[in-house]
Parts: structure tokens; sequence; C-alpha cells
């Protein structure tokens, strides 16, 4: 019998073992036959298992060497296979088109996962992923809102998402200090709104983040003056977190539109 794996912090394992939780998830992914499907942070295989049994072939991507040799010692390389490395260094795009993601996100790298998952937007189907409850909140937080920011917009640019399932500390093992919760990320279509220049849109929305308390006319001022900001039809006294993802796409195009 092997050896109970001891968490390690550096990796923010906590692993989920509450069954109800556990099929929830699963329930909500819905995975099909013919899915393809890549798991971030397999863990000791709580969802692993049921997502292997529902389809014909399940990726996983596992930094930890101690549970890639665990998981490669319980599943045959031909159904389950193990991308041993840091999932913020994944090349989702080489699994194809129509990729669809699930996971238990390491808390503390969680944010850059969440921009490395944008990036690759366009050849995935949708993304269900369990985070710390406060950045799901974050995420799908409409504008005007105490949690909107930098993260709001940057993936309601790229994403429909919906919080789907609050998870208490106690479903896991050793349990976090935080509540979590999981996630469903859906691309928006070709044909959705899409900034003229997407570095220039993410620039401007740290720049207008960068203070959040401060109207545009602080924050964007020395990219954009007040009396431009004005004349697209937004106010520069307005603070950042009042502005629609649209009114941060007009801004950036804006920008694009005077570069040389």
């Amino acid at each position: 019998m092997s050896q109970p794996h001891r968490p390690r912090k550096r990796f923010s394992q906590n692993f989920l073992v509450d069954r109800t939780i556990i099929a929830a998830i699963v329930a909500a992914v819905s995975p099909q036959r013919d899915d393809t499907i890549a798991e971030i942070g397999p863990g000791l295989g709580a969802l692993t298992r049921p997502l292997a049994a529902a389809v014909r072939k399940l990726h996983v991507i596992e930094i930890d060497r101690d549970i890639v040799a665990r998981l490669r010692g319980e599943f045959s390389p031909e159904h389950v296979v193990i991308h041993a490395g840091d999932a913020l260094e994944f090349d989702f795009a080489a699994l194809g088109a129509g990729l669809r993601v699930v996971g238990n996100l390491p808390y503390h790298i969680s944010t850059p996962l969440l921009f490395h998952l944008a990036d690759n937007a366009t050849g995935l189907r949708d993304i269900h992923v369990m985070l710390q409850k406060e950045v799901v909140e974050r995420m799908v937080a409409p504008a005007s809102s105490s949690d909107y920011g930098r993260l709001s917009v940057m993936l309601q640019y790229r994403f429909e998402m919906e919080k789907l399932i609050e998870v208490p500390p106690e479903a896991f093992r050793p349990p976090p200090n935080v509540d979590s919760a999981v996630v469903r990320m859906v691309p928006l279509p070709a044909n959705a709104l899409r900034a003229r220049d997407e570095r220039m849109l993410a620039e401007t929305v740290a720049a207008a983040f960068s203070q959040r308390r401060k109207t545009l006319r602080n924050t964007l001022g020395r990219i954009v003056p007040p009396e431009e900001l004005d004349a697209l039809g937004i106010d520069s006294q307005r603070r950042p977190q009042t502005l629609s993802v649209e009114e941060f796409v007009t801004i950036a195009d804006y920008r694009a539109s005077r570069m040389p």
C-alpha cells in the first residue's frame, strides 16, 4: 500500500474529499465520451476518477512529482495522459480545438493561471474550475460593484461566467483558511466585442485600476487627456469601477487609433 501523501504548502495542496461536492462538480461538467478534457492539478484523483470513467481519454497536468508517480501507478497511459509540469507553462492549444478544462486551481497562482487560460480562449469549449470564493466573486462582479476590477474586466471581455457551487473549507483535507467556489467560463463567440489591440486594452485597464479610488482624470489622464475622454462620451470624473467592459474597449480602441 502506498504511503499517504503529505500536502505541500508550496503547491497550495488542499485535496477535495467531499463526495457530494465531487458529484456536483462532475454533474456540472457533464462529461461526454468523446470530450477532450484537461484537468489541472488532479491531486489525489477525486475528480480524475469520475472524469476518466466518463471519457475515452483524459489529460491531466500535475507539477508534483510524487503525485505524478501515484497517477502513473493507478491509470494506464492510453486512458489518462499525464503531463508532468507547470500549468502556467502548458500549451493548451496543443490538445486541439474544443478542449474542456476542469480543475481545482492552486490558489497561489490562480490569477496568472486564469489569464493564461484567457490567452488560449479561442481553442476552448468551456472551463469549470474551483477557486477561492473571493476570486470567483471578483470574476463575475458587475460594473459599479465593490468586487469589480481589473480581473472582472479582462475575463468578462473573454468569457461568459457563472458561479455554480460554493465549497466550504471542510470539503478539503487539509481544510484551507478560505471558502471556495466553482465557476463556469464559456468563451464568447468570435463575433463578440473585440478590441483593435488587446495589449492596449490590458494596459488601459491596468492603468485605470492602478488607483481604483481615484477618477479616470487621475488614473488615465497621462495617456488619455480628460477632454478626450469626455469627447468619447466617458466622463473623466468617473471612477474606473463604474465603467463597463465596452467602455474600456472604447478607450483602448481610441488609443490604438492614435498610434502611428
